[in-house]
């Protein structure tokens, strides 16, 4: 199982080389992102965008990599370098999409046409990677879905299972997060944790064991979980995190990146492909972290 994110660097680089399409790629950590995973030969590149722009910034930053990686030429149109995107990806040309210049819209939207993008009728969710002292934990949602309901939320444990097994752990434990590990019909989030966790039990969500109501404490914390009497597999041991809306997600993430000063890495899942989605103050080293990752979940 991948501890962490020098193990998970080590385990891509063994893989035969994964293919990157990377749409509206003119901006400078989208192409730095870039030069570091062909420099770690973690992965190829096809950079899609303004190629006027990404080939100054090439020459002017990387004069060595110019002629290294595949450009298409879409102009400054975002719409097109996300559509072109999506298309090679569908064509088997690339394996993943990592989010360059454009917005996120834009390539959701392309992702999402239901003629010719990458749906697969599954409810798409971002699964946040975080690099502890200790090991790799994984986190959803807190980019994608804004207050999900409980077939949204068993997505998200699936979307976040899957990436979990491509980082070697088979049985991963999931801890559905609440504000308490007590049911309270007042609540929705205490009571659709507890749905889960009891579908988990009976055999319809499968690859991982599940708890919860639990709070944030008694999931990570095995002496909370004992100073609350709580026994559980996942309490004080979780591997997955699912939150109850993307409001604690989002603050969670940014917290460990801003105040942990934790590596982190994102990956969309539920599409035909991992869908990468980084935010504009993500740096070059989160977008190449999300490349590797990407490539372990597809």
């Amino acid at each position: 199982m991948v501890k962490n994110f020098n193990e998970m660097l080590e385990k891509v680089k063994q893989m035969p080389n994964k293919i990157v399409a990377i749409a509206a790629a003119q901006t400078m950590t989208a192409i730095e992102a870039a030069v570091m995973a062909k420099k770690e030969n973690l992965a190829d590149c096809i950079l899609i965008g303004e190629e006027t722009i990404i080939k100054k910034y090439l020459q002017e930053n990387f004069e060595e990599f110019v002629d290294s990686f595949l450009i298409i030429d879409t102009g400054s149109d975002f719409v097109k370098a996300a559509e072109k995107a999506v298309e090679v990806v569908k064509n088997g040309e690339a394996h993943l999409i990592l989010k360059g210049k454009c917005s996120s819209g834009i390539l959701l939207k392309a992702v999402l046409n239901k003629e010719k993008g990458l749906r697969t009728g599954n409810t798409m969710s971002d699964v946040l990677a975080y690099e502890t002292p200790e090991r790799i934990i994984l986190m959803g949602d807190g980019g994608f879905l804004p207050l999900p309901n409980l077939k949204e939320k068993i997505s998200i444990v699936n979307n976040c299972v899957s990436v979990a097994h491509g980082l070697g752990n088979i049985n991963p434990k999931v801890a559905m997060l609440t504000h308490s590990e007590t049911v309270n019909p007042k609540v929705q989030s205490t009571v659709d944790a507890a749905l889960i966790a009891k579908m988990n039990q009976r055999g319809q969500i499968k690859g991982c064991i599940v708890d919860g109501p639990l709070a944030f404490d008694n999931a990570i914390s095995k002496k909370s979980a004992e100073m609350k009497g709580i026994k559980s597999e996942v309490a004080g041991d979780a591997d997955v995190l699912v939150v109850p809306n993307i409001e604690a997600g989002n603050i969670f993430g940014k917290s460990l990146t801003y105040y942990c000063k934790y590596r982190v890495a994102h990956v969309v899942m539920g599409a035909k492909a991992p869908i990468l989605i980084a935010s504009r103050a993500d740096d070059a080293e989160t977008k190449f972290l999300s490349m590797a990752l990407g490539i372990l979940s597809a």
